[in-house]
């Protein structure tokens, strides 16, 4: 009996574990999903709400100055306010921290185009 539960569990393990890694999604698939809205897919912010808002070009090396990539880590996961208006949403339930960092990376890339 113990040897039929332990391939079981091998097995059952395997596949949580796939199915794990799956879930993650790619790094441009969460820009397209999570950011391009306001950030535009170039990343330059002109869209509607990136204009309202006033955001900066990433694509402009002085705008990627203003920022770290620890502070845009953490407006990423936490959001960010202005009073009592939300700017930018909290994905800490929606992004892992890996999916978040790749983010910041990934906005780092805009300037080097």
């Amino acid at each position: 009996m113990m040897l039929l539960k332990t391939p079981l569990i091998a097995l059952l393990t395997s596949v949580f574990l796939a199915g794990a890694s799956v879930v993650a999604a790619d790094v441009k698939t969460n820009w397209e999903k999570h950011c391009q809205k306001c950030h535009g897919a170039d990343g330059k912010g002109q869209t509607t709400m990136g204009k309202k808002l006033k955001l900066l070009d990433y694509t402009n090396p002085e705008h990627q100055k203003k920022f770290t990539d620890e502070e845009a880590f953490k407006i990423t996961k936490e959001g960010k306010k202005e009073g009592d208006k939300t700017l930018m949403k909290a994905y800490k339930d929606e992004l892992t921290d890996q999916e978040i960092k790749e983010l910041v990376e990934y906005v780092r890339k805009f300037a080097k185009k």
